[in-house]
């Protein structure tokens, strides 16, 4: 467990970081958000606790930067009572809980400790490789951010390349995993099936080069291309 405090009060950041230690958690602190932002983009963390207001650049900023850049690390602001309008945006910006002032500490270690539970399920049921994010309990696959529209038999051939992305699967895998029967030498469903897929990918747009993530190999079958 690896936490950031980006918080500019010190006896604030004091009490918390000694609830850290306690628990056993590894953690850094800031005192500003121009800092904070900086080492939250670089770091690698599982949780960043985020102050509204600080010297610098404000919690707000430093959220919304680093969602725009992708970063999907889970926040919790810490914000005074009367800052409903600032907690409302953090929200909508991204935040994935938040903690009014005055607080005990251990309400903040027992609110992260769920948040990384439920994110670690969220996990479990989401793939996402480069460009391509699949859901397994909505069924829904995004593409560069779009939702592409895939029948059931589609969801499921890309559920089962994306779950070991470069490896090369033949035809009779694909077949007696996704379809359930025995490999017919004269069926060509799984050719027509990528075709499809691929069409519908190409429809949005790759990742640059339009290329699509699912990748023949002549004479085998196919795979899905690693993230570069």
């Amino acid at each position: 467990m690896k936490v950031l405090l980006i918080e500019d009060e010190q006896k604030i950041a004091d009490f918390v970081c000694a609830g850290f230690r306690e628990q056993g958690f590894a953690y850094e602190h800031c005192n500003n958000g121009t800092d904070g932002y900086a080492r939250a983009s670089a770091g690698d963390y599982d949780v960043i606790v985020l102050d509204i207001m600080l010297p610098g650049r404000d919690g707000l900023s430093i959220l919304k930067g680093l969602r725009k850049a992708g970063l999907a690390t889970p926040v919790i602001l810490l914000t005074a009572r009367n800052e409903l309008d600032d907690r409302i945006e953090g929200l909508n910006l991204g935040a994935d809980d938040y903690l009014a002032k005055p607080f005990f500490v251990e309400e903040l270690i027992a609110r992260i400790q769920a948040l990384l539970r439920r994110v670690s399920g969220e996990r479990q049921n989401r793939l996402m490789v480069g460009s391509l994010s699949l859901d397994r309990i909505s069924r829904e696959v995004t593409w560069n951010g779009e939702v592409i529209d895939l029948t059931g038999r589609e969801f499921n051939l890309i559920e089962y390349l994306m779950r070991s992305p470069g490896r090369v699967f033949t035809r009779t895998q694909i077949l007696e995993h996704v379809w359930g029967y025995d490999f017919d030498p004269s069926t060509n469903v799984v050719d027509v099936c990528i075709q499809r897929i691929r069409k519908k990918l190409s429809a949005i747009g790759g990742n640059g080069a339009g290329e699509s993530p699912i990748e023949s190999v002549r004479g085998v079958g196919y795979r899905f291309r690693k993230a570069a």
